[in-house]
Order: C-alpha cells, then structure tokens, then sequence
C-alpha cells in the first residue's frame, strides 16, 4: 500500500484540504499505520488499516457541488460494498483497487473524535456547518466496532456547532441519545439514502448495506423523537428503479416512515466507479450495457433531460404525498455543552496481521 503520496494538496486524498493546516502536510504517516483483523464472523475477511490523521475537519473544494463547505469522513473504504458508489476513486491512491479492496480494505482514522475537538477549538474555527459522511458511510459496520462518532458527535454539540449526517446504516439509532442531545444544542440535520424499495435490486446493488425498510425504520424512529429526518433518494438507477410505478412505490413508502423532505439524485459513474458497476451490470443485466453506453456517453453524469425527468416526477409524486425537497434552516446558537465524560471501550479481539 502507498501511504506517502496522500498529501492535503495533491488531491489524491479524495478528501479537500483542511483548516489550518500546510497544503503540502501529509493526512498521515507510514510510519502511524496498524493493521488488524478480527476474529468476528461480521469482519471476516476485512482488513483494518488504523491510521492516526493530521486533519480530519476538511474544506470541500471551491468548484464543488456539493452545498457544504467543510466535512468529516472518519473511514476511507466502505462494507455497505456499494457498486456505484462514486468514492472508489479513493482507494486507488492507496494502490488498491477501487472494487474488492474498497469493500474489505477498510482504513479508520482512529483519532478522529480527539483532532475534531482540537480543530473546533482553535481560534480561527467560524463554527461553520459540518457534513459527516459525504465521502464514505460513516455508520458502517466498522464504527460497530470502533464507535468513533460518540466521539464526533459530541465534540461538534460542545461546541454548539452545527452538523449533518448522511448514512444507510441502522446503526445510528446506537447515538439516539446523544443526537437528541445534540438537537437541544444546534441545528441537527439527518438524512438516510434510499434510493429504492426493491428488494431483489437491493441485494445485488447493495450487499453490504441495511435493508431499505430497515433504513426506512432509522427515519421512523428519529422522527419519532423529535429529529427531523429526511431522505436522499438516490441513486436513481436508469432503466432498474426509475420506472414510474417504482418512483411512486419508493416515495410513497418515504413518505408513510415519515420523512420531512426527499431528495432524488441520478445515478452517476466516476472513474472507479464506473468500471465496478459496468462489471456488475454484465453480469446482471448484460442487456443494459449498450444503453448505459449510450447514456453515459458524454461523462460520468446522466444527461440533464434525464435528471429533470427524474426530479420532477419525484417532487410531483413528493407534494402528493405531503412532503417535498430538502430545505435549510438556520443553526440555533446557543452556550456549548458541557461534554460527558468519554466511555472507556472494552478491548476489542483481534488477531495482528
């Protein structure tokens, strides 16, 4: 593997440059890797890779789309094993593959929670808004074990500061609590993906990760006490969930969990993750090849008539059932919080590689 070269300015990180910090400072050291396996049959045939980073609480770059300027990813490499998720690129900056490897090759950044809180501190921190898990799930099976965002989630509620979270793991109902903490203290924003209901489609697309209806009962519950939660309807899939009767039967379903807002987003193909999911579409659905060719065939991004078709029978389906887009409100302020103290975890089993 090549830890070396993942330098804040180079870009091959994957994850923007972070405050305060030299462009050309390393995210982390050779020298500060662990590798692990463990002995547990949810882990078999994973590989951790620990790494204490240099940052953690990274810029989005100026040109981006995406409608947050600062984030944290505690994981690089994903379980949920995703074949179109768009953050395969990464891992070929390690000199792993952005297929197998990127679902088993699992780094964490084991330090996470302690550099947030040291970076929320300084002086030169605005408390702008902070989005957690934009690059990777940050409530992947991993966290199961290395229960890194306790730890985020109460460094961004001492201060107040406020934070998004975007997942398709169940396992955020563990942090409940501390996210109805979090709530009283700033503005709190949750959304779940759920792209579809299908089951069969989910199986294949997704085998790493819950359930839709499982991630539909994580929207339930949070509504339930008290947290807004809204859905990321994404990825549309062309020619796999996008028919009509499949739109109405996901949002509807979206709808009935209670969500307060859906979001739709189109299906798009980066490098890495184009040629992992063209693979898997010959070997399910060799009959759809031609046509992703066709449809893909200016870039990595469906055609725009493709995403306002989408977007709009989506937000039509969306004021039917009483729900609509996704939209921001303003950050309550109020005096930090004083921080619980940290749970000290038992010692995990594990077998040294």
């Amino acid at each position: 593997m090549r830890w070396e070269n993942l330098t804040a300015g180079s870009g091959a990180s994957g994850e923007p440059e972070g405050h305060g910090r030299a462009p050309d400072a390393a995210l982390f050291g050779a020298d500060a890797v662990t590798t692990r396996t463990f002995d547990t049959p949810e882990f078999r045939g994973t590989t951790f890779h620990e790494v204490r980073a240099r940052s953690v609480l990274n810029r989005v770059p100026g040109a981006s789309r995406l409608p947050f300027e600062w984030t944290v990813n505690p994981y690089r490499g994903c379980s949920h094993a995703c074949v179109y998720c768009f953050a395969r690129r990464t891992h070929s900056y390690l000199d792993l593959d952005t297929g197998l490897d990127f679902d088993t090759q699992i780094v964490v950044k084991v330090n996470a929670p302690e550099l947030l809180r040291r970076q929320l501190a300084s002086a030169r921190w605005q408390g702008e808004h902070v989005a957690v898990g934009t690059n990777v799930d940050c409530y992947q099976r991993a966290e199961d074990r290395y229960r890194l965002m306790p730890g985020i989630v109460s460094a961004l509620t001492e201060r107040a500061n406020p934070f998004s979270i975007l997942t398709k793991g169940t396992l955020i109902l563990r942090d409940l609590d501390l996210l109805t903490r979090a709530a009283r203290a700033t503005e709190v924003g949750i959304s779940v993906s759920v792209g579809f209901t299908d089951p069969a489609l989910w199986r294949t697309v997704e085998p790493g990760a819950p359930a839709p209806e499982h991630r539909l009962d994580v929207v339930r519950t949070l509504v339930r006490h008290g947290i807004g939660c809204g859905v990321l309807m994404a990825p549309v899939i062309p020619f796999l969930s996008d028919d009509p009767a499949q739109l109405r039967a996901t949002v509807r379903a979206i709808a009935a969990a209670g969500a307060t807002s859906v979001t739709p987003l189109a299906l798009h193909l980066r490098p890495g993750a184009r040629e992992w999911f063209t693979a898997w579409l010959g070997r399910h659905h060799p009959h759809l090849v031609r046509r992703y060719e066709r449809l893909y065939a200016e870039g990595a991004y469906a055609p725009r008539w493709y995403q306002r078709r989408i977007t709009r029978q989506v937000h039509e389906l969306a004021r039917e059932y009483g729900i609509g887009p996704t939209r921001a409100g303003p950050a309550r302020r109020i005096r930090p919080v004083t921080p619980d103290p940290p749970a000290r975890p038992g010692p995990p089993r594990l077998t040294p590689v």
